[in-house]
């Protein structure tokens, strides 16, 4: 009778444990698919595109063969360089596991090693942010407060693609509207329209930069309220995070010249008039920008800079975004980028990471043909622009020039 009734006692205990374990074990699973699992945009569903058929195998559906997939999804963005995998098996997924995860496309094999200088290239731009970021000299406001410091409204710069585990930061005038193109493709949002869009450059302009097409952390409140900044933490740490950069100053001369040496009746009623009184002798400037540019009445490269220069201008608003800091866009300081591309570079860099991603057979970063705003264009432009406002304005985007590497110009601010 002790023997039986002993070994009843391990048999209860036994089942317990098991049952302890798998509780344990679904509560982790439960977890990781809320946090991981949040739909791209509150628009209505829409099935996702019938995966092409495969031979039929003989090997049924496995809840291993899920996790496995779930896992490869998810937690190995930003973990560093893959190597080339075998092709996920699709078959036999319903149509109706919308709220599932969704497996990758069939992954692209390459041929040839990723080369050892684009490597190298990454860790020395990564090292670079750390170290700036820990350098007591390189001050700018905001720089050692924490994630949880900055407003929210700050944080609208942040697209988040919950199906490949992506997020980019975007910074106008470099390269942006093309990065927001590939996000609009592997997020699938314009499937919402009814358009299965795969060529970056036939999706609208107007598409481009409608907010609607992007979910970005600035909209998580709304969506999940007090739970929203533990969910954007739970993302920045499983996602891979990547922005793009470009010389501050060229830039500057690039938003320039697409803003006020265009006719934009937005930026004109905004910004020009403002400096156009302020800076022009024009008290009252015309009222259009169509009747401006017929009397051949714009703001000049100088007055732009005094615009940025004048303590008012931030007292009136924040700086607009296509002028804006990076570290004021993106809080490098905060945020542990995984991959930081340079304009100077972009083809290279656009190459590795897609390639990085695994997404490159998806889709291709598009190449522009348009005259772009170049380095060497420097000197001209700044030309009338006296030295000493030149030097401000270089303390005013030094944190940009250091964080990311780019020389000081020293030619521009010794003459």
């Amino acid at each position: 009778m002790g023997t039986s009734r002993m070994f009843r006692i391990f048999v209860v205990l036994g089942s317990a444990f098991m049952i302890l374990l798998i509780i344990i074990y679904w509560d982790d699973v439960g977890a990781s698919h809320f946090y991981l699992h949040t739909p791209v945009s509150p628009g209505p569903k829409v099935p996702h595109p019938v995966p092409q058929k495969r031979p039929q195998t003989s090997r049924a559906p496995s809840f291993l063969s899920d996790i496995d997939a779930f896992v490869n999804q998810f937690l190995e963005p930003g973990t560093g360089e893959p190597t080339d995998a075998a092709p996920a098996d699709t078959s036999n997924q319903s149509e109706k596991a919308e709220e599932r995860y969704i497996p990758r496309r069939e992954w692209k094999i390459h041929l040839t090693p990723l080369a050892p200088e684009l490597r190298d290239r990454q860790e020395q731009r990564r090292r670079l942010l750390q170290e700036m970021c820990a350098n007591d000299s390189v001050l700018f406001h905001g720089k050692n407060r924490s994630f949880d410091d900055i407003p929210n409204k700050e944080l609208d710069h942040l697209i988040v693609d919950d199906r490949h585990g992506i997020i980019y930061c975007y910074v106008p005038k470099v390269a942006c509207s093309n990065w927001k193109r590939i996000m609009i493709i592997l997020s699938e949002s314009l499937l919402q329209e009814g358009v299965p869009q795969r060529d970056p450059l036939a999706i609208p302009r107007d598409l481009v930069h409608n907010s609607s097409m992007h979910f970005t952390f600035n909209k998580f409140w709304k969506r999940y309220g007090k739970f929203a900044r533990h969910l954007m933490k739970v993302k920045l740490k499983k996602y891979t995070k990547f922005l793009f950069v470009r010389d501050p100053f060229v830039r500057l001369i690039s938003a320039y010249r697409n803003k006020f040496e265009l006719p934009n009746e937005d930026f004109y009623r905004r910004f020009a008039q403002v400096m156009l009184r302020r800076y022009a002798n024009q008290p009252t400037p015309p009222a259009s920008v169509d009747e401006a540019f017929s009397l051949g009445i714009h703001p000049s490269f100088s007055h732009f800079i005094q615009y940025l220069l004048d303590p008012q201008t931030e007292k009136d608003m924040p700086f607009n975004e296509h002028w804006r800091q990076v570290y004021r866009l993106c809080h490098p300081c905060q945020i542990q980028y995984d991959f930081v591309g340079h304009l100077e570079t972009a083809e290279e860099d656009a190459e590795h990471l897609l390639r990085l991603l695994r997404v490159d057979n998806v889709v291709e970063f598009p190449t522009s043909s348009r005259n772009l705003t170049a380095s060497s264009w420097e000197s001209d432009w700044f030309s009338t622009v006296p030295v000493e406002a030149r030097r401000e304005l270089y303390k005013l985007y030094e944190p940009d020039f250091r964080l990311f590497g780019y020389e000081k110009p020293d030619s521009l601010l010794n003459e």
